[in-house]
């Protein structure tokens, strides 16, 4: 194997646990729209493998993938309006996730920016890690609907079209309907690098879709692209929920509760989601937090 073909492998390792990729998200996403879903998915939110309202979707393409997830959370809409507003939030959001390696936000008064390092699972220089830099727009802020989208234009290996988008509306006075979707598009080489990855680090990896049921009844999930893109739009949803689960606790509090509810909630789902111990997953963060409050 090649140097640069091992090189995009590593890449694609990273993007597997980073987030998914996904279809060019559409651009007509309203407070209707997104109320229509919880009629539309009101079955869904109440039966499934999750045991809570949540529903998860993936589909992929030669060139794209896409994975999102609808939730209803128990948490009133001015508190997730007041929590995905700032870049600095984000931030505090993204260094959960066990692949982020820091997270720093700039402003020119008029437009956002998050830096986003993505690296291995264990402490790394941050030269050594992959940067992303991704603008911050709250496209929309009313008392009944909330949209914040993140994109990046470009990222290594010819991948393209990185965006988060993050929805919200109120149900009542202390819950929300939330969705979640990360993507990007990748070309020629993502591609070939991404058959690779799937055929050696995350050839036995699965998501969370039941394609069918093994000899011992036991549940067969879907693996390939649709798989890795279920596992790393719940990665990230976890981190938001924990995000928010810690804002009614001391500020000084907030940062080791998140790691442990983060940690807590992907290990509620070890076949698709366990990578790292808990004791090497919090000293790993614990630096990593450190090395990004000092950078502010």
């Amino acid at each position: 194997m090649s140097v640069a073909i091992r090189r995009a492998v590593i890449f694609l390792a990273f993007l597997a646990a980073a987030g998914p990729a996904a279809a060019a998200l559409p651009e007509n996403y309203s407070a209707a729209s997104l109320r229509a879903k919880i009629g539309s998915l009101s079955d869904q939110l109440r039966h499934n493998q999750f045991q809570r309202a949540l529903y998860l979707d993936s589909s992929e393409s030669p060139d794209q993938s896409e994975g999102e997830i609808y939730a209803l959370v128990e948490y009133p809409f001015a508190a997730v309006g007041a929590a995905f507003r700032r870049p600095s939030q984000w931030c505090e959001m993204m260094i959960l996730h066990v692949n982020t390696k820091y997270c720093g936000t700039t402003t020119d008064g008029a437009h956002d920016s998050m830096i986003l390092n993505v690296g291995r699972k264990f402490d790394q220089p941050l030269k050594d890690s992959y940067a992303f830099d991704f603008a911050i727009r709250v496209t929309s802020d009313t008392p009944d609907y909330l949209q914040v989208r993140l994109n990046a234009h470009d990222g290594p290996l010819g991948t393209s079209d990185y965006r988060i988008v993050l929805e919200a509306v109120p149900l009542d006075g202390n819950r929300s309907f939330l969705h979640f979707s990360y993507s990007y598009a990748y070309g020629i080489v993502g591609r070939g690098a991404m058959q690779i990855y799937l055929a050696t680090i995350g050839r036995n990896k699965v998501g969370f879709t039941v394609t069918g049921r093994q000899r011992d009844g036991q549940p067969d999930y879907i693996r390939g692209v649709r798989g890795m893109v279920e596992r790393n739009t719940m990665r990230y949803y976890l981190a938001i929920e924990a995000y928010l689960g810690a804002l009614a606790a001391p500020a000084p509090k907030r940062f080791e509760l998140r790691l442990e509810s983060w940690f807590d909630a992907i290990e509620r789902y070890p076949r698709q989601l366990h990578e790292m111990e808990r004791g090497a997953y919090l000293d790993m963060k614990r630096s990593e937090g450190l090395r990004q409050h000092a950078a502010r």
